[in-house]
């Protein structure tokens, strides 16, 4: 472990790294104490997070690190309209409680929450997303139409408002790039403020469907 921590930020070009997380809960407890050992006493200690952890784990994740002097600062899991269970699990209150990160991932649902995919557009064909989302497309078109109007509201696109959603709800929403306009719609998404009304309205019409959005690599919190 000691190795590869320290050749890894080398072979990017980098000092060091900000964020270091488990990534998965296979013998998470094992790889937090590897970290932990690690980095137990030193002056410049970085984040150290778990992801696609439920509130058991990372409550022991949290017990692990604590052990030994350092704090776990951050969670990442998948929180988006769709998909709330880390909220409904007490997951972010426990977040907010303890100072903890939350980083939510798939907020947009990998474009489901767009506005550009629809019974008549669906998902490029034979893509895992398109798997996933095909299927059930006309249930985000409803959403969509929800989102629509808001984004009207703020002169936004549609794919900004569930972001905005997400740091409404006190998350910090990771945002995959790769090209500019994604780095631009995040910028606007940053700068909406939704009202409460807005929040409750946008998860009132998220919750008429029942949909399961977890992934093949993911659990439903609890």
């Amino acid at each position: 472990m000691k190795d590869m921590i320290e050749m890894q930020p080398g072979l990017m070009g980098l000092d060091r790294f900000d964020i270091y997380r488990i990534h998965n809960v296979w013998d998470a407890p094992k790889w937090t104490e590897e970290l932990e050992k690690y980095f137990e006493g030193r002056e410049d200690v970085p984040m150290i997070g778990v992801s696609n952890h439920d509130l058991a784990e990372i409550k022991q994740a949290a017990e692990i690190l604590g052990a030994h002097g350092l704090k776990l600062s951050a969670v990442q899991n998948h929180y988006s309209l769709i998909d709330r269970s880390s909220e409904n699990s007490g997951i972010l209150d426990n977040c907010k409680e303890n100072g903890i990160t939350f980083f939510s991932y798939m907020v947009p649902e990998q474009g489901a929450l767009s506005g550009k995919y629809d019974t008549a557009h669906p998902m490029p064909a034979g893509s895992a997303r398109a798997d996933s989302y095909d299927p059930i497309i006309d249930k985000p078109e409803v959403m969509n139409k929800a989102l629509g109007k808001i984004a009207d509201k703020y002169g936004a696109g549609i794919v900004q408002v569930p972001v905005a959603w997400a740091i409404a709800k006190g998350t910090l929403p990771i945002i995959g790039v790769t090209k500019v306009s994604n780095v631009e719609d995040a910028v606007k998404a940053a700068n909406i403020t939704l009202t409460a009304d807005e929040v409750a309205e946008l998860e009132s019409v998220a919750d008429v469907p029942g949909l399961n959005v977890i992934r093949f690599w993911e659990k439903e919190m609890k």
